[in-house]
C-alpha cells in the first residue's frame, strides 16, 4: 500500500460542488482505479486511475474554448466520460486557473489548460488542479496524480474500485447538454 505524504492547508477548502468534505485526520484505502465523480463539473460517474507515479491530475477533455466573463478567463470543453463510447458527452465550464507545461506519458512535453474543481470519491470530496488533454489513447479518461491524492488517501495497487461499483447513472442528467458549472452572464 502507497500512503501519501501529510495533509496540508490547501485541503482545509470546502471543495465547490461537494455536499460532503472528507477529514484530513484520516486517510481512506482506495484501489488503483476508482468510479470517482466531478460534481462542480456535471460528470456524476468517471472511471480513474488513481496513479502514484503522475504527479498532476488529468481529464480527456476535447473541443476546448476560452472566453472571457468579466474579466475572467474561463475553458469550455467536452469530456466523453464512458470510455470506448463517444457518443455520450457531458459540456463543461469552469474558470481557468492556470496554463502550465506538463510531461506527457510518451515522455513530450506539452501546455495544458489547468481547472480547478471538486473530485468525490465514495463520500470524499475535495478540490483539485485537474490538466485539460487530449487521452484518447490511453486506458483511463481521468488520471488522479499525487497531488490530489496528497494527505487524502492510501491507496492498495492490489485492489480496484473499494469505494463502490459503477453507479447505475454513469453521467449526470446534462450528458449531451452542459453541465451545472455555467459561465456568468455577460453585462452589456
Amino acid at each position: 500500500m502507497l500512503e501519501l505524504g501529510a495533509s496540508s492547508k490547501r485541503h482545509e477548502k470546502e471543495a465547490p460542488g461537494c455536499s460532503v468534505s472528507s477529514s484530513d485526520t484520516q486517510r481512506q484505502i482506495f484501489g488503483w482505479r476508482e468510479w470517482v465523480s466531478l460534481p462542480s463539473l456535471g460528470i456524476t460517474s468517471i472511471k480513474a486511475k488513481l496513479d502514484t507515479g503522475a504527479k498532476t491530475s488529468a481529464l480527456h477533455a476535447l473541443d476546448l474554448n476560452t472566453f472571457l466573463v468579466d474579466g475572467q478567463q474561463w475553458i469550455r470543453f467536452r469530456v466523453h466520460p464512458l470510455q470506448k463510447d463517444d457518443t455520450t458527452f457531458v459540456v463543461c465550464q469552469a474558470p481557468l486557473s492556470d496554463h502550465r507545461w506538463v510531461t506527457n506519458p510518451g515522455g513530450m512535453r506539452e501546455r495544458r489548460y489547468v481547472i480547478s474543481t471538486s473530485l468525490q470519491i465514495g463520500s470524499s470530496c475535495w478540490p483539485i488542479q485537474l490538466g485539460l488533454t487530449d487521452r484518447d489513447a490511453m486506458g483511463f479518461r481521468m488520471l488522479v496524480g499525487r497531488e490530489a491524492m496528497r494527505g487524502r488517501m492510501m491507496v492498495d495497487p492490489q485492489a480496484s474500485f473499494l469505494a463502490g461499483k459503477k453507479p447505475a447513472r454513469a453521467v449526470s442528467r446534462n450528458s449531451k447538454v452542459r453541465s451545472d458549472n455555467r459561465a456568468p452572464r455577460v453585462r452589456r
